[in-house]
């Protein structure tokens, strides 16, 4: 259980550290870029919705393989499709709603989406191959 708590605060703690990194970037960017556009989300409620999930996932994961449970993969990929799940989620009230430009709203989610997800599988994939 002691390595759960490592893996589970240096996570933490890199998690955080880009979630400041990527959301500077992102609202720098609007403000430049986009200052006309009109967006569904605020873009905090996208980072606030990435980091809960991303936390979640892998804390599933990492307390999983703490107890004993050596395949992991397939957990990681269920876990990945109830991810998934809850983006569309997430999405339902743009997607259902009468609102004209909704291409910008998808991209500053999905763009994030990835990023989160490709530090995610690196994050497992470090401990994985220690063990």
């Amino acid at each position: 259980m002691e390595d759960f708590k490592k893996r589970q605060i240096a996570f933490v703690l890199q998690l955080v550290g880009l979630s400041v990194l990527l959301f500077g970037i992102h609202a720098y960017l609007l403000f430049h870029f986009a200052k006309d556009t009109t967006f569904f989300f605020p873009v905090w409620h996208i980072y606030t919705f990435h980091v809960i999930v991303t936390l979640i996932v892998y804390t599933v994961v990492n307390y999983k393989f703490s107890t004993g449970m050596k395949d992991v993969f397939i957990l990681f990929m269920g876990m990945t499709l109830f991810k998934m799940l809850l983006a569309i989620l997430f999405l339902l009230p743009l997607i259902l709603s009468d609102f004209e430009n909704k291409v910008p709203d998808v991209f500053n989610f999905f763009i994030p989406y990835f990023l989160y997800l490709f530090f995610e599988v690196l994050g497992l994939v470090k401990f994985l191959q220690k063990s």
